[in-house]
Parts: C-alpha cells; structure tokens; sequence
C-alpha cells in the first residue's frame, strides 16, 4: 500500500506570505520519505464541513505546477477537480501542461462538482445533478480523445468542439492517469468503470467500503471491464498521529479490501504533519 499526502488546507499558517513556502517544504519532505502522490482541493472556498468558507484558499491547478517544480517523483493531481469549473477542452490542456512540466507526473482527479456556494459567489453556473453527470461523462470522452490520435471534432449534447487538438502530446503513457472520485453506486462507479484508471473513495469503515467496491466490481462486470486494473484509493479523515497504531490497523483493514493508497490530510501544520508521519510510509508499504 501506498500513502497520499491531500493537502486540504491553506491556514496553517494562514499569513500568505507564509504559503509558498510551507507547501513547497510539505512536499519534499513528503517526497523525501516516499509518499507516491500529492494532492490538493478544487475548491476556491474552504468547505463549511471543514472549517469557514473565508478561509484561505489556493486554485489547485497553479498550485500543481508550482509544485511541479519543487518535487521530481510524486504524482500530482487535484482530489478532484469539479467538472463544472472549466471547459474539458481547456482542462485536458491545463493537465497537459502540468503532465509535460513535471516531467509526465500529472493526474486528472475528477468528479461531480457540488459546492454550491462557491459556484453562485463565483458565477459558475449550477445545474441540476443529472446534468453535472452527464457534462461529467463527456469531460471524461473529451480528455481521452484529446489524448488520442483523434484530433477530429467532438459533438456531445453538452459540448461541441470543432477540434481536439492537443499539442504537445502529454508525456506520460498513453496518457495522464483518471481518476474518478466519489462513492456515487449508480453514475460514479459507473463511470470509473467505464472510464477511470482509479477511484477515489472514503475509508469511512470497512463496511462501508467493501460496499463500494462490491458496486465498483458489478459495474466492471457490465462493462467488460477488468476489475483488478483499477487503482483503488481512498482518503483516511480520521487522526493518523494521535493514534498511529489505530491507524496502521485500519490501514491493514482496508488493504485487505484491496485499497493500494490511502490519503492522509494534515491535521495541524503541514510541515509538521509530514516530519511526524514520514516514519509510517514503510510501515504501511509492508502490507
């Protein structure tokens, strides 16, 4: 099993002038003692469930390639990006860019966007859930085809492209890994299995997950799909350092589910978050 680092806050410290710096050391010294994959929210509003909506916060995507030049092996990518915030063609050449920038180690996380908050502040526009899911689908056809020799035109019910053209070409092979993220059994796992090379669910319980994954499974089953060739992943919101034996059991737990990664998300400042948990990367590579 491998560990994320899911960098979901920006107040600690919350002076901006404090940022840059206090990510960027984050991230080597998560780097440093093996994580395989960084990640940030694509959020432009802290969520209410985590904190206040004016809490600082950084759009994911500069600070991916900010990252990229401050980390050399770590996959980046945003957990997820919110299908609703840009246009697919534009996004499959904002992902394009961070994958040639960081030397092919970018990944597209993405899902239903559902913030409604931020979207009516920011006048992005609202539309009803089985619309998002349906703009979510053929993102995800869009990426792929602009990620293919197919440089002809897209015509979908939401998006109509008169070209997908993609130069340069991503360096990662074939292309930028997908990853479709939430636990939704009817449209989400569906569409992992129809599109994704990962999933991204919450390690809620054991329960809970090896549900999920039943779906996941079913799903894989009417698509013609290999189960096995898709990277299971799940983000642990319960503490990690103030109980780190409960942890390394849970972790236990989940990997017998057939989770390969699990992402932490720092509980107090993200430098010392990542000095303190560094000693748990081999323990939980081991199992």
């Amino acid at each position: 099993m491998e560990l994320g680092l899911h960098y979901w806050t920006f107040s600690h410290p919350a002076q901006s002038e404090l940022m840059a710096n206090t990510l960027a050391e984050t991230a080597r010294i998560a780097e440093q003692a093996g994580f395989a994959q960084f990640t940030v929210m694509d959020h432009y509003f802290q969520m209410e469930h985590r904190g206040t909506a004016d809490e600082p916060m950084l759009e994911g995507y500069t600070t991916l390639g900010y990252l990229a030049a401050v980390t050399e092996r770590m996959r980046l990518g945003l957990l997820v990006t919110g299908v609703m915030y840009r246009y697919p063609g534009l996004l499959a050449k904002i992902v394009t860019t961070l994958d040639v920038l960081s030397g092919g180690r970018a990944q597209l996380g993405i899902g239903a966007s559902w913030y409604e908050r931020e979207q009516l502040a920011l006048g992005v526009p609202v539309v009803p859930m089985a619309q998002r899911y349906e703009r979510l689908e053929e993102t995800l056809q869009i990426c792929l085809q602009m990620w293919s020799d197919n440089n002809g035109p897209f015509h979908g019910k939401h998006y109509q492209l008169a070209e997908t053209l993609c130069v340069p070409a991503p360096l990662s092979k074939p292309r930028p890994p997908i990853l479709v993220g939430g636990g939704g059994e009817q449209k989400t796992l569906l569409l992992v299995a129809r599109y994704a090379d990962a999933c991204n669910l919450f390690a809620s319980s054991v329960a809970e997950v090896t549900h999920k994954l039943e779906v996941l499974r079913r799903h894989c089953g009417a698509e013609g799909r290999d189960y096995d060739a898709i990277r299971k992943t799940a983000v642990y919101t319960e503490p990690v350092l103030d109980g780190s034996e409960t942890f390394l059991a849970a972790a236990q737990q989940f990997a017998a589910l057939g989770i390969e990664e699990l992402d932490l998300m720092p509980d107090r400042n993200p430098i010392e978050f990542a000095e303190q948990v560094a000693g748990l990367v081999p323990q939980v590579a081991s199992l």
